[in-house]
């Protein structure tokens, strides 16, 4: 596929198409059918859709459950280059940057496989290669004797220089938490730096970034209300939102929920996240949590879309309505091949 150069008519035409696609999303009716499905015919459903080329070239290798995860993890990876491929100018040097973050999962999938002793294609299996790093890089990570060995593999890589400081004295399993909260807040602090750089685009790039950390920070303040850990709020705290770290780290001292809402709710500059934080007085589970605040998120980068369709906006809704319509369809083929009951799957569906 030929790239596209920069210019205001490409951009009109890559947002453009990005609706086209986003049209063409599973909608909500057609999980609600899904849920009385069972795995074969959920499997024959999404052979019908977008998905169709990735199940019959997977179809003579894999069946059942693993048939449907394969495929799905191809065709994201391959959706996600293809629109790296058609955006132009500065989009497209956004995009790449915000596609990062698939490197770090990957990255880090493959070090807790190579822990565990998985055999390579299990691993292989899980991964989405969506970012910088491509299919043929992740192979050969895959295929290094040790997780140090996969280390140093990623040098002149961004994660490189953090990684390497991290597991100075080896690689170990408690440490790998610690590795993937330090990432992501690098990943986000350059994310940052670029939006603020000058570049053309920044500004709307900087509004999701200062959207999507508060959506990540809120849902790590909850998490940490229920689980009464003790431990440091600072450690997941990503800085760059509405609300600083110090800040979530106060805010988590007012063990009264109402409380704790009404000092939060203030702070929130969003209306949605305002009303949506009112919601969360009654008790609910952190997946309930979880899953609102998620709703609340996509519902905001379309109304960010809505106001500037031209942009990076309509780019980035999509990426992550196509994320979770993965996600969806990932959860009903694991529901059903655990023989989940069909409401207990939809409490973890994005719909």
């Amino acid at each position: 596929m030929t790239e596209v150069k920069a210019g205001p008519v490409p951009y009109i035409y890559v947002c453009t198409r990005m609706r086209v696609r986003k049209s063409k999303l599973i909608p909500r009716e057609e999980y609600l059918r899904m849920l009385n499905m069972g795995l074969s015919e959920i499997t024959r459903f999404v052979e019908e859709t977008q998905y169709k080329k990735e199940i019959d070239e997977l179809a003579t290798a894999f069946h059942g459950i693993d048939l449907i995860e394969i495929a799905l993890s191809w065709n994201l990876a391959k959706e996600y280059q293809s629109i790296q491929k058609i955006t132009p100018g500065t989009l497209k040097d956004l995009t790449r940057a915000y596609l990062r973050r698939w490197d770090i999962q990957n990255i880090l999938t493959i070090i807790r496989g190579k822990l565990h002793g998985e055999r390579p294609g299990k691993i292989k299996e899980v991964l989405v290669p969506a970012g910088e790093l491509d299919k043929a890089f992740l192979d050969r990570m895959i295929e290094e004797p040790s997780p140090e060995r996969i280390i140093e593999s990623l040098k002149g890589k961004a994660e490189y220089p953090l990684l390497s400081r991290l597991f100075e004295g080896g690689v170990r399993e408690e440490l790998l938490p610690k590795a993937e909260n330090e990432l992501y807040k690098q990943f986000y602090a350059d994310l940052i730096a670029m939006a603020r750089s000058g570049i053309k685009g920044g500004r709307q790039f900087l509004d999701y970034l200062t959207l999507d950390i508060d959506i990540t920070n809120i849902r790590n303040m909850f998490r940490y209300r229920a689980d009464q850990s003790g431990d440091d709020i600072m450690n997941v705290a990503i800085p760059g939102g509405t609300i600083s770290p110090q800040m979530m780290q106060r805010l988590l001292q007012i063990r009264d929920r109402n409380e704790f809402i009404d000092a939060l709710v203030p702070l929130m500059k969003t209306r949605v996240l305002r009303e949506l934080l009112e919601t969360l007085r009654e008790e609910k589970s952190i997946r309930e949590i979880e899953i609102d605040l998620i709703k609340v998120q996509i519902a905001e980068m379309e109304t960010m879309s809505k106001l500037h369709p031209f942009s990076i906006h309509p780019i980035l809704a999509y990426l992550e309505m196509k994320k979770y319509e993965i996600f969806n369809l990932r959860a009903l083929a694991r529901g059903k091949e655990s023989n989940l009951p069909p409401d207990r799957i939809r409490g973890y569906l994005v719909i």
